[in-house]
């Protein structure tokens, strides 16, 4: 009688631990390799809808591209940790793929660190569980006089979503984790008294095995018109999505 006791208690814990873990969305136990998986000659492939200020800063126009990134080559960074080279490829409307861009991914013992125009990102973080936040943007200068990107302070990350199934594009994926970056509105863009509104959004999605399927940014300043001056998108204004169309 006292062994079955003991075998019931044990069982019952075990459900407990078990339900406390699918409560919190817990994929404590994988790693970030499984959600940004390196090698050379490994490639993703996405439909780039790129939003731009026109007409010197009147309005925003969305141009729609495609885009191919390539892991180049392994090599280590300047603190000569393992690292990846990625280059970005481009092709337009008719026209053949051209490199534009290179980047750099640092897989770490605790994260993933990306670098683009000159900027580090923490884009992933252990413990993958729902929930989870650090400071994705704490390398990156947002404090100084001379800084362009003041709008990238203190972006708290967090793990949504973590593990479910997705559909990005024409893909049915079935373990998918959600990182959100932002959602801020400063100013009140429905109000024509007011003469600034700033708008800063950031989103990304990671499928297990295959990487970054899908990113949307966007950073929007505008000022309204006053007197003799038009109104206008400031420069530095931009939006990026990011839906992947294919990969190997």
């Amino acid at each position: 009688m006292k062994k079955f006791a003991l075998l019931t208690c044990l069982a019952a814990v075990a459900m407990l631990m078990n339900s406390c873990k699918e409560k919190t969305g817990g994929v404590e136990t994988a790693s970030i390799g499984d959600y940004s998986p390196f090698t050379v000659g490994k490639f993703i492939t996405y439909q780039l809808d790129s939003v731009v200020p026109v007409n010197f800063g009147a309005a925003l126009e969305t141009r729609t591209y495609e885009v191919k990134y390539l892991v180049d080559a392994a090599i280590n960074d300047i603190n000569n940790r393992p690292s990846f080279r990625i280059v970005r490829y481009i092709k337009k409307p008719g026209n053949v793929w051209q490199g534009d861009a290179t980047f750099l991914a640092t897989p770490t013992s605790q994260g993933l660190e990306f670098v683009e125009n000159n900027l580090r990102y923490i884009k992933l973080r252990l413990p993958i569980r729902d929930g989870y936040t650090w400071l994705g943007n704490s390398y990156i200068d947002t404090y100084s006089l001379n800084s362009e990107v003041k709008y990238l302070a203190d972006w708290d990350y967090m793990y949504d979503s973590v593990g479910v199934a997705a559909t990005v594009g024409d893909y049915n994926l079935d373990d998918v984790i959600k990182v959100e970056q932002r959602d801020e509105i400063i100013g009140d863009p429905t109000d024509p008294l007011n003469l600034y509104y700033e708008t800063n959004y950031g989103m990304e999605k990671y499928a297990r095995g295959v990487g970054l399927v899908y990113r949307k940014f966007l950073h929007i300043e505008y000022q309204r018109p006053t007197g003799s001056v038009t109104g206008k998108f400031v420069d530095g204004t931009y939006g990026v999505t990011l839906t992947m169309i294919d990969h190997n």
